[in-house]
């Protein structure tokens, strides 16, 4: 399948019930509305594909930018090519969902994590933090220096609550994952979750989102979810 014909699907999957979902988020015009749910049929004709993920994702569609995370091959992708992607990532989802999760199939993906979280940049912070969220969250515990992981548990709770607005969320996501997903820091980050309390992030002419990284770790492990692991990080 060529570009044209890929956009052609990606149109006539449209709706736009979902359409205004995403505007609602943070998407911006052009897109078609397409869930992610039914972008699979296409996806399983395709299958990996760099060249046409590339032409998708230049062309600023949501729509067209989220299928190019799904049919790009991470382990052909460089660096660069992931800082380009993240220069036109210009809302989470893309950042979070599109950019991060192919990253973190990746050999490079700690360390282009790592450069991301201390930029400074909003969008940056937060899809470096969601990387380790993917990583951690898919791998086993034994590929990851536990050391380094208390201390990002540290540098979190010494800054959440006066980081960007989004990389609060991403931050948020961290302590649950490690709580959840990473048994050596299990009670650790139990405890972050409990020191830091509520976190408020605010949106832009909405109400503001309280989150609960305790709370939300309670339940699932009530739900007996301790030691989580998903088998595929991407759709």
């Amino acid at each position: 399948m060529d570009l044209k014909t890929v956009m052609e699907e990606l149109e006539s999957l449209g709706t736009e019930r979902t359409k205004k979902r995403y505007l609602s988020n943070g998407a911006h015009e052009p897109l078609f509305g397409v869930a992610t749910g039914a972008m699979k049929p296409i996806a399983r004709k395709i299958k990996k594909n760099q060249k046409l993920a590339e032409e998708l994702y230049v062309t600023g569609n949501y729509d067209a930018m989220y299928f190019a995370g799904i049919i790009a091959d991470p382990h052909v992708m460089t660096e660069e090519d992931f800082n380009r992607w993240m220069e036109s990532a210009y809302f989470y989802m893309i950042s979070d969902y599109v950019v991060a999760v192919t990253l973190s199939e990746t050999d490079i993906a700690q360390e282009v994590a790592d450069k991301w979280i201390a930029s400074g940049e909003e969008l940056k912070m937060s899809a470096g933090w969601s990387c380790y969220c993917w990583l951690l969250g898919s791998r086993p515990d034994d590929e990851f220096n536990s050391d380094k992981l208390s201390s990002m548990l540290d540098q979190v709770m010494k800054t959440i609550h006066e980081a960007p607005e989004r990389t609060k969320s991403s931050m948020n996501n961290f302590i649950y994952t490690v709580a959840i997903s990473y048994v050596p820091l299990h009670e650790k980050a139990v405890e972050v979750a409990k020191r830091i309390g509520p976190v408020e992030m605010k949106k832009d002419n909405k109400k503001s989102t309280i989150l609960h990284a305790s709370e939300k770790i309670q339940k699932d492990l009530d739900r007996g979810s301790l030691g989580f692991k998903r088998k595929y990080v991407r759709c």
